[in-house]
């Protein structure tokens, strides 16, 4: 009789050996393994946050899937940190009648990209970059199959339209060769999943230096600070009819709510309250779609940085534009990056550099103006017998920003009780926006002046307040940028 193989026998009180190949098969991870692997590392740091478990599981089966990176090639070299891809997508089919009409919210999906942005999160995790690219931008789209199986050359179109002529993946691959930026993931959020999340954390605060009313969308905000819920919010990051800056002024609007979202976030303690967070993440994950490779373990390491976020961590700037918009056979109305501003901006992101300044030294918190100071012209005389006064409150006014100009002097003979700005009644914002930095004093129209603003100071006078713009004016050459805590309710 043949002895049994080493292989074949049986020891007493072992189980009896598998088959080689049916041990490799259990022992390779596919796919499902690969990503109960990561969610149980990802468990560990969420347990360790106090999270626990059930958020796990919700990653794994909450988050909705899409093709973003398959098949493509020739893409830009990876660089230091993580940068994802955030569209915002409209989806109003999933609202209610009644939300529809409560947030204007009618007529039929464009199946289009109604918000793009840059999401760079630095190697070290201790700061968020955020770039807005313009919706209207000219963009060229390479060759690619449509979705009904056409082959399609490379053509012009305007950037958020590539959405719908090749979905995730088109968009991608524009985007990429546009800013020469490695994308490692892919965020799509819709209007539901962004509402949702904004009642999640008890509404989100803004500021407005001016009343802001669209009748497009419904916006009605009094100047001031208020305080929005899901359905508001969306109308405020929506809203292009509230001034003449169209697109821009949405996209700053955007920017400044991103903001205010991430500072009530990481301010309000849901990032440490279990309940609280796991409520925010599922309101957050029932209607976002990401790239296959988005897993468990990246929401975790999102959360854990965010933990030691707070909004001086955070940057924000928009594609610099080349002139105004124009009219392109084909396309409409477009935008053009201007071709030496916009690269440095995406090479700071490929080198995980910060493009907003962080002053030496924190500067004094500065009060909310309609009109930037460097556009009011300013002129100073001194009502008082104080010596030197018009002087100081010249270089005072200057070192906030105002255009001053002319020789300071003094009023006519008598000490004048109160200061006094006096100003053209075409020039009310400009006169608004510089009674801002003299708290107290009077405003007092006189027909004629033209765009300059005389101030008599009064003995009333105490200090100049500094004061800035809602939107930086950048200086010739430069970025405009902005970091969160200049762009969140102070």
């Amino acid at each position: 009789m043949t002895a049994p193989s080493p292989s074949s026998r049986t020891v007493p009180g072992r189980r009896p050996r598998r088959s080689r190949r049916r041990r490799e098969r259990r022992r390779r991870p596919g796919p499902r393994w690969g990503l109960r692997i990561s969610a149980a590392a990802t468990a560990l740091l969420l347990s360790a946050s106090g999270v626990g478990h059930a958020m796990v599981t919700d990653v794994e089966t909450g988050i909705g899937r899409v093709d973003a990176f398959q098949g493509i090639s020739d893409r830009p070299g990876g660089g230091a940190g993580l940068t994802f891809l955030v569209v915002g997508t409209d989806g109003r089919e999933k609202l209610t009648d009644e939300e529809k009409q409560r947030y204007h919210l009618g007529g039929e999906p464009c199946h289009c990209t109604d918000t793009l942005m840059l999401v760079h999160l630095s190697a070290d995790r201790s700061r968020a970059s955020v770039v807005s690219l313009p919706r209207d931008s000219y963009a060229e789209v390479p060759a690619h199959q449509d979705a009904d199986g056409r082959r399609r050359p490379r053509h012009a179109l305007k950037l958020n339209a590539a959405y719908a002529e090749g979905g995730a993946n088109l968009t991608v691959r524009t985007v990429e060769h546009m800013t020469g930026v490695h994308i490692d993931h892919y965020l799509e959020v819709d209007f539901t999943s962004f509402m949702r999340t904004v009642d999640a954390v008890g509404g989100v605060e803004v500021c407005t230096v001016r009343p802001l009313r669209d009748r497009y969308s419904g916006l009605d905000l009094p100047a001031g600070t208020s305080r929005l819920n899901g359905g508001q919010a969306l109308q405020y990051v929506r809203s292009r009819h509230v001034d003449a800056s169209a697109d821009l002024g949405r996209m700053q609007r955007q920017q400044r709510f991103l903001a205010a979202l991430l500072d009530r976030i990481t301010s309000s303690g849901v990032l440490m309250n279990p309940v609280r967070f796991k409520a925010v993440a599922d309101a957050m994950l029932r209607s976002v779609r990401a790239d296959d490779g988005f897993g468990a373990g990246d929401l975790a390491d999102l959360a854990q940085a965010m933990r030691g976020f707070g909004p001086a961590s955070s940057e924000f700037a928009s594609v610099p534009l080349r002139g105004e918009a124009e009219n392109v056979p084909g396309l409409g109305s477009t935008v053009r990056w201007d071709p030496v501003q916009a690269p440095k901006l995406f090479r700071a992101l490929r080198e995980d550099r910060p493009f907003a300044a962080r002053p030496e030294r924190a500067a004094p918190p500065a009060t909310l103006v309609d009109v930037p100071p460097e556009r009011v012209q300013v002129r100073v005389k001194n009502g008082t017998g104080r010596h030197g006064l018009a002087a100081r409150v010249t270089r005072e006014l200057h070192d906030t920003g105002f255009a001053t100009t002319g020789v300071p002097g003094d009023s006519a003979p008598g000490a004048v009780p109160h200061t006094v700005i006096t100003y053209d009644p075409h020039w009310n914002r400009s006169a608004r926006s510089l009674a801002a930095a003299l708290p107290g004093a009077r405003l007092r129209p006189a027909a004629g002046l033209g765009p300059m603003l005389r101030v008599t100071v009064g003995a009333d006078f105490r200090a100049v307040r500094p004061v800035r713009a809602e939107e930086p004016t950048p200086a010739p050459g430069t970025l405009a940028a902005i970091t969160g805590d200049q762009a969140v309710c102070r």
